[in-house]
């Protein structure tokens, strides 16, 4: 066994990622410190949906997609806080070149898939029956709903059409609407619910409003020496294994440590609207379209009291001019230009807060005419996400090594989280490290599992409203 001195672990970044690293890692007996530069937990980029089974992205392989509906099931479980219970419709527009048709081989493998984690596991049955893991509306069976009042609360997915249904014109679309157990997720109850895990822990040390300014690998001692800044004041600490979970800034300590890594770096935003005249409950809609056309895909995703976030695949809207950049030869971090690095660090401009929602709110009424009443609901969701190697269209990666003492984690989703964890764990039992304390854990958190929900719910709402959104973003939405 390694000697005691040899179990501290510094996790850089308090992303999903990062977070749920230093959970797994701080349950099963390591000694943990995680340090956030920002003031909370989990701030990333925009989350709302769980992406099992990925059909929001046609062009991604079905091998992507199957490992996406097992992690989603895996997220699920981490984070049962966390989910809103309510599914996906697709939908094809006219204006597409896609057939809604060409979608149903896949969802027959994702079934058949699902049927099979079940079947390993009961516990894994998260996404409805089996049976009913996908359903297929003709433009007959959606008249028939529109002339339906939808229950409160809606029960089958029929009860769950019918605002779509009555909503919708059915001239814009193509033959069939489909709709799937793909469920929502609460950014804030997320943040919540890891923050108050971690802090039952005493085994893991947060420190948040934390910069990390530089980083040095003691040869002699073999320890990683991180040097930080807060409020003001420096500190020093020593650690032996250390993970990289800086997000969009990976490269950057990458850069401290010096490893060389291609990656690539998106910038993306959602918007937030208020709908006051919507009516019934809605599920979440995606739109499919041709990314950065102007008529790219688009989502309209449901959260309490008429808010709504929105996503639109074009330049006007959730994508930028130069918004995708790559690293080069003389640094692991891609840099983003002036005008997005500014919104990160500094945040959005009032005009281009209301330029972009209602460029938004236009996209989501050419299909959903009633939406044109919708107006500005809070500031936008925005982040940048790293992608690993230098495929854009990639939705599946998770971690990768430097030696035996270094991690990277490399999420593009949200769902990548665990699989990282794990990988880092098995990491360190094959590098020889081991824990001050050796716990028996399973393989979800018992710290989430054992705090209430309404504590969580409650923690959620102040974290939002001290991030500028409404509390309604973090309250469940049925």
């Amino acid at each position: 066994m390694c000697a005691e001195k040899r179990c501290r672990i510094g996790v850089v970044g308090g992303g999903v990622s990062g977070s749920t690293v230093a959970l797994k890692l701080a349950e099963m007996g390591y000694q943990v410190q995680l340090f956030e530069e920002g003031p909370s937990l989990v701030n990333g980029p925009p989350a709302c949906h769980l992406h099992a089974g990925g059909n929001l992205y046609r062009e991604i392989s079905d091998e992507q997609c199957l490992k996406l509906l097992q992690q989603s099931i895996d997220t699920y479980r981490l984070y049962p806080h966390a989910i809103n219970l309510r599914p996906t419709v697709i939908a094809v527009p006219k204006s597409d070149q896609g057939q809604t048709f060409n979608l149903l081989p896949r969802l027959q493998k994702l079934q058949k898939f699902y049927a099979e984690l079940v079947d390993r596991d009961p516990a894994n049955k998260l996404l409805g029956d089996v049976d009913q893991y996908y359903k297929v509306y003709s433009h007959e069976k959606m008249d028939e709903l529109a002339q339906k009042e939808q229950p409160d609360p809606p029960v089958t997915l029929d009860d769950w059409m019918i605002p779509v249904a009555k909503s919708v014109n059915l001239d814009d679309f193509k033959t069939d609407f489909i709709m799937v157990q793909e469920y929502g997720l609460s950014l804030f109850r997320a943040s919540a619910a890891i923050s108050l895990a971690l802090g039952s822990l005493d085994s893991c040390k947060v420190f948040t409003s934390t910069h990390v300014n530089s980083l040095q690998f003691d040869k002699d001692s073999k320890q990683w020496v991180i040097q930080t800044q807060s409020n003001g004041e420096k500190s020093s600490y020593e650690v032996d294994y250390l993970v990289n979970a800086c997000g969009y800034r990976t490269g950057t300590l990458d850069d401290y440590a010096g490893f060389k890594r291609q990656r690539m770096v998106e910038f993306k935003s959602a918007y937030i609207a208020r709908w006051p005249k919507f009516d019934g409950v809605w599920p979440e809609i995606i739109f499919h379209g041709v990314r950065g056309t102007s008529e790219g895909m688009g989502s309209l995703t449901p959260y309490c009291n008429g808010y709504f976030q929105l996503h639109g695949m074009t330049e006007d809207i959730t994508l930028f001019k130069g918004g995708l950049v790559s690293s080069c030869q003389s640094s692991s971090q891609p840099k983003l230009c002036n005008k997005l690095q500014g919104k990160l660090s500094t945040g959005w401009k009032q005009e281009d807060v209301i330029e972009r929602t209602k460029s938004a709110i236009d996209h989501i009424a050419r299909l959903v005419p009633s939406f044109a009443t919708a107006e500005v609901g809070g500031r936008p969701m925005y982040g940048a996400q790293q992608i690993p190697g230098t495929d854009p269209s990639l939705r599946i990666a998770d971690v990768s090594f430097e030696g035996d003492n270094y991690a990277r984690t490399e999420i593009v989703k949200w769902s990548s989280a665990l699989t990282v964890a794990n990988k880092i764990a098995d990491h360190l039992e094959s590098s020889g490290f081991q824990p001050f304390e050796q716990k028996v854990v399973g393989s979800y958190s018992d710290a989430i599992t054992a705090i209430p929900h309404e504590k969580v719910v409650e923690l959620a709402e102040k974290i939002a409203v001290e991030r500028n959104y409404p509390p309604e973003l973090a309250q469940d939405y049925l």
